[in-house]
């Protein structure tokens, strides 16, 4: 009776500490365990944070664009130029853009931006454009008052207002100013450089050399019929003509 006792008690002996040997296998006792948990949750913590600041940054960009292009404003790309320099180990490219922004009712603007990649070169370029924004007077809401002329550098333009059906007759850079500028119809001539840089600046020198009757009648003190009668029109048609200008 002695030995089977002592026989049943070393089997319950023996299956505890098979239990207890097992237990620790299942759980998270030993310290090898603890160990990779502990590293794969640091790793995975981690990446967790640095993808959700990522995220909050791109939905801020956005946010902002999304307000800048509150505006309906044209944006037209003139000229996308690339550059590179040699260092060691290759080459280092850069761009650089050049923008034309308007609301197509008479404020225009331009400007240009440097960067590694062409979007962001663009996007510097158009907020560039739209801090120097200008106003310029139009006939009728379709076409200049006057004719003009504007040079910079090498580049000369000449402006030419053109009745309703005309359109655009432009080419290159100066059709871009007059499409975010909304004019309709106008007549339009490049002599001299045919640089994009040149021939944008030298478009804004003639445009912001028009002047309105209104304006005009302002400075002096008179009345816009008065100005327009001067020039052999009739008082009744320089009247009619003189309530017909807006700006």
């Amino acid at each position: 009776m002695a030995d089977e006792t002592n026989l049943e008690g070393a089997a319950v002996v023996g299956s505890g500490a098979d239990v207890a040997t097992d237990a620790p296998r299942e759980g998270r006792g030993p310290r090898g365990d603890r160990g990779p948990g502990r590293g794969r949750g640091s790793n995975d913590r981690g990446g967790g944070d640095r993808g959700g600041r990522g995220g909050r940054r791109d939905d801020r960009g956005r946010g902002n664009r999304d307000e800048d292009g509150g505006e309906e404003l044209i944006e037209k790309l003139v000229h996308i130029n690339r550059v590179s320099k040699t260092v060691k180990g290759g080459k280092r490219f850069g761009f650089a853009a050049l923008v034309v922004v308007g609301d197509g009712k008479g404020r225009v603007g331009f400007g240009h931006g440097k960067a590694r990649e062409v979007p962001e070169a663009i996007t510097k370029a158009t907020a560039s454009a739209k801090k120097t924004m200008v106003r310029i007077p139009l006939k009728e809401g379709r076409t200049l008052h006057h004719d003009g002329k504007g040079r910079f550098g090498a580049g000369k333009v000449n402006l030419r207002s053109a009745p309703a059906g005309t359109g655009i007759i432009a080419g290159g850079p100066m059709r871009a100013v007059f499409e975010s500028l909304g004019v309709a119809d106008v007549v339009t001539k490049s002599v001299g450089s045919s640089n994009p840089y040149n021939m944008i600046r030298a478009t804004f020198d003639a445009l912001t050399d028009q002047t309105s009757p209104k304006s005009v009648a302002q400075r002096r003190g008179k009345k816009i019929a008065d100005l327009l009668g001067r020039g052999g029109a009739a008082p009744v048609e320089a009247e009619a003509e003189a309530a017909a200008i807006v700006e």
